[in-house]
């Protein structure tokens, strides 16, 4: 682990961050620390972190909040912390672009594996222990996917994706014209027989689309939806 990965620790309860905090600068991870949203919100802003731990319910702005301000600027990884009970709100952090989830009381070690698990899938870093010399690439007319580096390219052009909507995207590209529903992309993708709210599926899709046509609308136009069923990956002749 490369000492200068930094994470931002967000939670109202002092013993919490004190807890994670240990066990993360075990791992050699430099902490840093916010007690409200508001404050959380203007650091996550103004500093680079290779992950933020975040509390769901927090006076100010709840996580939620924080989150969907964050992702119209940022594509950070994001652990959401959310007590029982919070279905319906750990739903909503899903849908405004939350990567994972933990759900307290939790153990610490938990969350250092879903840290590593994120940066895992996050980094371009040697983290990855990638092989260069067997690049694993996705190359469409439009799009391309450097599964090595966790980079996008749409008609030359990088394109900023939050580690769930990279996801999504890698995985109905590498098979193309195979129609996926939504309940097999909630267990794919999100690697969670969870609460299977189908929704977070359609606001990952129509966000991904809308990144991908900000540069290409026909890499925009590849994810296509099948009415009634799900999605899929369709690359039409020029």
């Amino acid at each position: 682990m490369e000492e200068e990965m930094k994470i931002l620790i967000v939670d109202d309860e002092e013993r919490i961050r004190r807890l994670l905090k240990m066990y993360l600068e075990k791992e050699n991870f430099v902490i840093d620390e916010a007690a409200d949203g508001n404050t959380a919100l203007d650091k996550a802003l103004t500093t680079d972190y290779d992950c933020i731990i975040l509390d769901l319910m927090m006076p100010g702005k709840d996580g939620v909040e924080v989150c969907k301000e964050l992702r119209e600027k940022k594509a950070t990884p994001v652990i959401m912390l959310t007590a029982k009970g919070e279905e319906a709100n750990r739903v909503q952090g899903f849908e405004v672009g939350a990567d994972d989830y933990v759900v307290k009381p939790f153990s610490p070690r938990e969350v250092v594996l879903r840290v590593k698990a994120l940066l895992r899938r996050a980094s371009t870093t040697s983290y990855l222990h990638t092989n260069a010399s067997a690049k694993d690439m996705i190359v469409y007319p439009h799009l391309v996917i450097d599964n090595d580096a966790h980079r996008v390219t749409a008609d030359g052009k990088e394109v900023n994706l939050t580690p769930k909507e990279y996801e999504l995207l890698y995985f109905l590209a590498k098979t193309p014209d195979k129609v996926f529903d939504r309940e097999h992309l909630l267990k794919e993708v999100w690697h969670y027989e969870f609460f299977g709210d189908l929704r977070t599926v359609d606001t990952h899709v129509k966000r991904l689309r809308e990144k991908l046509n900000k540069v290409s609308e026909k890499a925009a136009k590849m994810i296509v939806t099948v009415w009634g069923v799900g999605y899929k990956f369709e690359v039409k002749p020029e």
